[in-house]
């Protein structure tokens, strides 16, 4: 009668089911309390400027599908566009102004590169924004 218990040879094993929770649970506490700071820590004074640096005179220059033309409110037709972004631009300013198109998807590319041509004759960038109303 042999009483030694016979030991199999087997790897050792190690359960990770428990240290997987706590390594959440810190996390989520980690993450918890990140939010929870106060960012604020070192209170630095900042320069304030003279001017509004963020005002960018900007004028909207809609077309329709039926090549009706619009700067600003006003309607306007298409050999009046120069004259009437040139009142509109002050180019003197030290902001570059900009000119927004707003279009139907079905307005010509031409009549767009027309007003885009204008802008930047008169010194202004331009900026598409295209709809697709029906």
């Amino acid at each position: 009668m042999n009483l030694r218990k016979k030991f199999k040879e087997h790897g050792a094993e190690v359960d990770t089911g428990p240290l997987n929770d706590i390594l959440f649970i810190l996390m989520f506490f980690f993450l918890i309390i990140s939010t929870l700071a106060n960012p604020n820590v070192i209170k630095l004074s900042n320069p304030k400027a003279k001017s509004d640096t963020k005002a960018k005179q900007s004028v909207i220059v809609s077309i329709d599908k039926n090549r009706v033309i619009h700067v600003g409110q006003q309607k306007i037709i298409f050999d009046s566009l120069e004259s009437s972004l040139r009142e509109h631009i002050n180019v003197g300013d030290s902001i570059k102004p900009a000119v927004v198109i707003n279009t139907d998807s079905m307005v010509a590319v031409r009549d767009i590169v027309r007003v885009m041509s204008i802008a930047k004759k008169l010194g202004a960038t331009t900026s598409l924004s295209v709809s697709n109303q029906k």
